[in-house]
């Protein structure tokens, strides 16, 4: 079928579409978490903190593809880029599934996050193509809010299917979602990419692509920002598991607690759908930071001093992650809004930068697990606050007078 012929997706199918393209990456990471001891003892990994390489490996290798998945959008079209994206995915979840040792385990997982990336870039360029500043920020928030769903129920997924069959079936769960979504992307995404905006595949090219999207001072200072905030993100989901079950005890009813995060992310998102285009997408990511700031400093400090019990850690951590979910979306449009014309680089270059440096974080953060909570809730107010301090550097931009 020729793009011509193929139908257009209409908005609530579109943002359907861009929402499962999207939660292919947490459905990814979530799906895993309460696998992870008994991936560890099948596998042998004798110290338990490096069982995060599994979602670590997965987000570096994510982040870092985007800026191969990018240029290639921008030059051959998003479609055919996300279908190969998604191929990748697809294999490399069976690979994951069939591994025979850690190592294995860890470099097939970095093939599917090299796949992954092309979902997240081709997702950001598809909206980007048909929407654009306080507009795209609500498809973004509606496509947040539904792609939400996963992390709310795939703990829970991950967790039924250990008691009826070997972690080895997660992977064979994740290459079945990639390969369901390629038949979707082949029968129904039409090309959005204008022929206009079609760029040489050229060294030359792709660096002065690069080059004008970091020294564009509106899109790299937000594009900062979503980075060092989402690090406070990816600091949850790499340290929830041990937080909950070793620093609570909490057993199997981590899965609950952490759907229960997950939930208040994706009122936030719902929220920000129909505050956006009154508010603007920056005024409501340095609110949503102030607010992360306070709730994460009460945290931090009742943490530091031994008195946090496990009722007030998950109501905090429902607020700062609430917070959060006008954070994400919102600077994400702010960054993208100047790069109409270069829309898959752009979008490539945010999303490795946000997604190694936050992996990063994360992965630094749950390393410094000590039974407690007290590295992640330190670690996300810093973050908090650096985030905060970055937008101070972005450029002031007065709204459009109304006609």
């Amino acid at each position: 079928m020729s793009d011509r012929a193929r139908p257009t997706m209409g908005m609530v199918e579109l943002v359907g579409f861009l929402a499962v393209a999207m939660s292919l990456n947490a459905l990814a990471i979530d799906i895993v978490l309460p696998g992870l001891p008994a991936l560890g003892a099948s596998l042998d990994i004798a110290e338990p903190n490096r069982r995060q390489l599994v979602i670590v490996v997965y987000l570096i290798a994510m982040g870092a593809s985007q800026l191969v998945h990018g240029p290639l959008a921008d030059r051959y079209g998003r479609r055919p880029t996300l279908l190969a994206g998604l191929a990748i995915y697809a294999v490399a979840g069976l690979a994951s599934a069939l591994a025979p040792s850690f190592a294995v385990l860890i470099a097939a997982r970095a093939v599917q996050g090299f796949g992954a990336g092309a979902a997240r870039v081709v997702a950001v360029s598809i909206a980007r193509d048909r929407y654009r500043g306080a507009e795209m920020a609500r498809v973004m928030s509606l496509v947040t809010m539904t792609f939400l769903v996963v992390p709310i129920l795939a703990p829970s997924i991950g967790q039924v299917m250990l008691w009826v069959a070997s972690w080895r079936w997660i992977f064979v769960v994740l290459a079945v979602a990639g390969a369901a979504l390629a038949l979707w992307a082949r029968a129904r995404l039409d090309e959005t990419l204008d022929p206009a905006n079609r760029r040489a595949l050229t060294p030359r090219a792709v660096a002065a692509a690069l080059r004008e999207v970091v020294t564009t001072r509106a899109t790299a200072v937000p594009m900062l920002a979503m980075a060092t905030a989402s690090g406070a993100l990816m600091a949850y989901v790499t340290s929830s598991q041990q937080v909950f079950q070793d620093g609570f005890g909490v057993g199997a009813s981590f899965a609950l607690l952490f759907a229960l995060i997950a939930v208040t992310m994706s009122a936030a998102a719902f929220a920000n759908a129909r505050l956006v285009r009154r508010v603007g997408p920056a005024r409501l990511a340095r609110r949503a930071l102030h607010a992360m700031i306070a709730t994460s400093a009460l945290a931090a400090a009742l943490a530091v001093s031994d008195r946090l019990s496990l009722p007030a850690f998950e109501l905090l951590s429902c607020l700062t992650m609430m917070s959060f979910g006008f954070v994400g979306s919102n600077l994400n449009a702010v960054a993208m809004e100047p790069m109409g014309h270069l829309a898959g680089t752009a979008s490539s270059v945010i999303g490795a930068v946000s997604t190694v440096a936050s992996a990063i974080l994360g992965g630094v953060v749950g390393h410094l697990f000590d039974g407690t909570a007290r590295p992640l809730l330190v670690a996300t107010l810093v973050l908090a606050v650096v985030a905060r301090g970055l937008l101070l550097l972005a450029p002031t931009v007065r709204p459009p007078r109304p006609a």
